[in-house]
């Protein structure tokens, strides 16, 4: 059934659509590659290519694991659920394709840490969190010439997305592109490949102790990964009761 969205979208759009592997899979590096070469087979077998087509996993340790061996096999992946830099750097280590940093979510989980004291002014534009959290991504990605696409996600306001002018992908929502579309001020670049080029940084990297203890001293990313496997399962289990009862 999700092939068959996928399919539907590709006759629309002149692009890339991304299938989501099921949740409850998202700490199992093998089910994971099997669940994504048959969604892949499903495609190639309706006429599909698969340069068209995004495999979407959580970006969990067994996540990427399973999306370097995919990327192996010529299989794009897009790394969901990503709230934190070391997944991020794991990820361009595993050669993704794709990643996905939820821009908005951190935003959230921010203000919500920060209650009454929540200064909406201090954390607007470049100051925002989620926009702090993808600007260091971008940097790091075009400093140390990491092909993996950063594609910012998730967003809440017009604010956040002028501040990521630049990336390589945004993914908006249809409201946000029409007050985007309503207004007539400028919009300057915010990111640039050649600014990130002289940024005073280090390489870094993670095996799975290190990956395990950097995601385990930033709460709010933890906090993020957990919520949204289980929104996510709990998605896959309302649709797979659906079909059921079809």
């Amino acid at each position: 059934m999700l092939v068959r969205f996928g399919r539907e979208i590709l006759q629309v759009v002149p692009g890339r659509v991304s299938t989501e592997v099921d949740a409850r899979l998202s700490f199992d590096t093998a089910a994971t590659v099997a669940r994504a070469r048959r969604i892949m087979a499903l495609y190639e077998d309706a006429g599909i290519a698969r340069e068209r087509v995004l495999i979407k996993i959580a970006s969990t340790w067994e996540g990427i694991q399973a999306a370097r061996i995919l990327e192996h096999e010529g299989v794009r992946c897009n790394l969901t659920l990503l709230f934190s830099f070391c997944r991020a750097v794991a990820c361009g280590d595993a050669g993704v394709q794709l990643i996905s940093p939820f821009v908005g979510r951190i935003y959230d989980w921010y203000k919500k840490a920060a209650g009454a004291g929540w200064d909406e002014a201090a954390n607007a534009g470049a100051n925002d969190p989620g926009v702090k959290s993808v600007a260091q991504i971008y940097t790091y990605y075009k400093k140390f010439g990491i092909a993996t696409e950063v594609m910012g996600a998730s967003f809440r306001n017009t604010g956040q997305i002028l501040a990521l002018a630049g990336c390589d992908l945004l993914t908006i929502s249809p409201e946000l592109l029409a007050q985007l579309q309503g207004s007539e001020g400028p919009v300057q670049r915010a990111l640039d490949p050649a600014a990130a080029a002289k940024a005073a940084i280090h390489a870094v990297t993670y095996n799975e102790s290190s990956f395990r203890w950097a995601l385990n001293e930033d709460a709010m990313a933890t906090e993020k990964l957990a919520e949204g496997i289980r929104a996510f399962a709990a998605d896959a289990i309302k649709l797979d009761k659906m079909i059921a009862g079809a």
